[in-house]
């Protein structure tokens, strides 16, 4: 995510029913988009297209899972702690605060990589 996002594209996120849903079922765990098209009940093309407009508010993260017979696939997690909306002299601000599972692993790998 280049920069934050607009209050506007959050709001217009957070209006829409399947773009809530996928925020709150990767909220549990990492899935995959055909598990969440199967547990929220909608089209692949809907998840995918609602999966990016998470991801460039940064609301949603990827990441690729290789399994054990090499082929890889896409996760997707929730990256949305909190959500704060201001308004101030008449504009809104829109705060989001993350957690980013990725980092963590990323600042751990590099703490043992130094370490060695």
């Amino acid at each position: 995510m280049a920069e934050e996002p607009s209050p506007t594209e959050v709001f217009a996120l957070l209006d829409d029913e399947y773009a809530r849903a996928l925020l709150a079922a990767t909220s549990h765990r990492p899935m995959t988009a055909t598990e969440l098209s199967n547990d929220c009940d909608m089209s692949l093309s809907t998840v995918y297209r609602r999966l990016d407009a998470l991801e460039d508010c940064g609301l949603v993260a990827a990441r690729t899972q290789i399994a054990d017979d090499g082929h890889h696939v896409d996760v997707y997690e929730a990256r949305m702690d909190e959500l704060t909306v201001c308004l101030t002299e008449g504009a809104f601000d829109v705060s989001l605060s993350v957690e980013s599972k990725t980092h963590e692993f990323a600042d751990a790998l590099v703490d043992l990589w130094e370490g060695l």
